[in-house]
């Protein structure tokens, strides 16, 4: 887990509840570790052993180059990685930085006055909303949902600046999920094997008796 765990947090608390869930249904042994962000800025340690990274909600996180940092050991090492809600906009902003190459790449709740903001402010908040998500056909996420249309709460008040979305996709980290007003919800990145972000916390409404897809 990349995020500076706060147990008075809902979503931290549903993320290791959404785990555990996950893991009986699979009959599977998961050891979760959290890691500070701020360390990761000089030495990514046991990041490089994990056999799959999740970036947390939550933001802004004590250092947004550890995160990133993090989030770009997983994309160029195959990694299984999953970012949601904050998690998600790191992905959004290592990519732009490291592949797109904006190193000025930034994250309105970090710098609202930057230049280059991939991540912006919504026209309205979604915490607390449950809303519809609509998956792109033949997607890594339809196949996970098996389904084009699933609903699922928020807890942000930022989102994908649309203005990037293009040269995003052109790179291939590829909006696969959308609201009803078209608006980014999901990403994932095309030649990865699994590097899925979701603006939305899938945890939030995982249970024990029906774990998230």
């Amino acid at each position: 887990m990349i995020g500076d765990f706060d147990r008075g947090f809902a979503p931290h608390v549903a993320t290791n509840a959404a785990i555990e869930h996950s893991a009986a249904a699979l009959g599977l042994d998961v050891e979760v570790g959290w890691r500070a962000t701020e360390p990761l800025d000089k030495d990514l340690g046991d990041v490089t052993e994990a056999d799959a990274l999740w970036c947390a909600p939550g933001s802004a996180c004590r250092s947004l180059t550890g995160a990133v940092a993090a989030l770009r050991f997983g994309r160029e090492n195959g990694v299984p990685t999953l970012g949601t809600c904050g998690g998600c906009q790191h992905i959004i902003i290592e990519f732009a930085r490291n592949v797109l190459g904006f190193s000025d790449a930034q994250h309105a709740e970090y710098d609202p006055y930057a230049s280059r903001l991939f991540i912006s402010s919504l026209a309205c908040s979604l915490a607390g909303r449950t809303m519809a998500v609509n998956l792109t056909s033949g997607s890594r996420v339809a196949e996970m949902y098996a389904g084009a249309r699933t609903e699922e709460q928020y807890y942000c008040n930022f989102g994908l600046n649309d203005d990037y979305r293009t040269p995003l996709e052109n790179a291939g980290l590829l909006v696969t999920g959308v609201d009803d007003d078209g608006e980014a919800r999901v990403l994932e990145l095309s030649e990865h094997r699994f590097y899925v972000a979701t603006l939305f916390v899938p945890q939030n409404r995982s249970t024990a008796d029906e774990p998230h897809p």
